[in-house]
This record gives C-alpha cells, structure tokens and sequence, in this order.
C-alpha cells in the first residue's frame, strides 16, 4: 500500500480530513499550517465487519475523498471504533445511550482502534495504519457513571468517556504506545507517515 517516497517538498498544503475539535486540537501540537475540511463517507459498517477493519476503511475513505477534491495537498483521514470483543461501539450521542454503554463498559477491557490514512493524489502517495489502545474501565457504580456524564458530557467520544479530561477517573489502566492515539489522532505515526509524504516536522 505505500509507494516510494516522494521527493521532499514544504509547499504542498496540509489537510485534516475531519471536523473532529479533537483531532484538530491534536494535530495543532505538531505547529504546521493546516486547513480541515469534512470528508463525505458513509460510516455504516458493513456486515460482519470487525472494529480494526471498519475503523482502517473509515480512516482510508475519509483521505481519499478529501484527497480527491484536494489532489495538491497531503491529507490525512482518521477513525476510531471502540471494540468491545469485536463489537464496533460507535459515538453515544445521547446522555441515555452513554449510560448504556458505560454499564457495559463497567469491568471491561476494551480496545480503542484508532486508525490512520494518508493520501497525497498528485503523487500517488498513500499509507494507513492502526493504532491499537487497551482499556481497562473500573467497575463503576450507576451513580459514578451519572456524576461522570453530568460533569463531562461526552456525548461525542466513542465510549462515552474522555480520558484526556475527566474520564481518565474512570479507568484502571491504559496500555499504548501513543499517548495522543486514545484521543482520536496518533501522532506519533502521523508525523512519521507526513514526513513520508514530504512534510518537514519539525
């Protein structure tokens, strides 16, 4: 999937393939110019689909439909699925759905597959990766998981908990090997696949 690496070049314009405040906050750290722009993909996973793989096709589709209106830029497209053995557990969007999946979640391990893409058009460019975050959720009691929502709302966090902010009180451990990959972005692998693209960073 990953071709020769292209000659270096700081002029190609750098896109975030999502509307995610969080992957924009994370991709802010690394100090490169960077315009967002929301890709256009259905995200209804396909039948028998397992997280990991739904969440690299997401990752994928979502730079390839950026880079495709924007074949001068190096694009970068991710997507992160909470798996619960095998079940793919999307964003709750509700107080009530969050409640249901925290209860499940109480005692668990569950893994977050964060996956990556990079997309350039105009020189054929393209890497996709997987970055795979075990977490072990405490046994949280209904009146913790209830002060918890109320607190942080998060709503729009794939199992419910932001663990960057509050949520973090919620888990017994966390085992990565990016701290930033359980936010939503990896940017430890995207430094290293948009400097592949030809993207100086630092």
């Amino acid at each position: 999937m990953t071709p020769d690496r292209p000659s270096t070049s700081t002029s190609r314009p750098l896109i975030l393939g999502s509307t995610s405040r969080y992957r924009h906050e994370l991709l802010s750290r690394l100090k490169l110019p960077f315009e967002a722009v929301a890709p256009n993909v259905d995200e209804t996973p396909r039948s028998g689909e397992n997280p990991a793989d739904l969440a690299v096709r997401l990752a994928l589709a979502k730079a390839r439909d950026v880079a495709a209106r924007h074949p001068q830029a190096v694009v970068i497209g991710s997507d992160q699925v909470a798996d619960l053995r095998g079940e793919p557990l999307g964003k709750p969007g509700t107080h009530e759905r969050a409640v249901v999946q925290l209860k499940r979640l109480r005692g668990e391990t569950v893994v977050f597959q964060t996956a990556l893409a990079v997309v350039c058009a105009a020189t054929g460019f393209e890497q996709c990766d997987l970055a795979s975050v075990r977490v072990v959720f405490r046994k949280l009691s209904d009146a913790e998981i209830e002060r918890y929502l109320r607190a942080e709302q998060p709503y729009d966090c794939a199992g419910s908990a932001k663990s960057e902010g509050l949520g973090i009180s919620l888990l017994e451990r966390i085992d990565n090997d990016d701290p930033t990959a359980l936010v939503g972005l990896p940017l430890i692998r995207t430094c290293r696949m948009i400097r592949a693209a030809g993207v100086q960073v630092p």
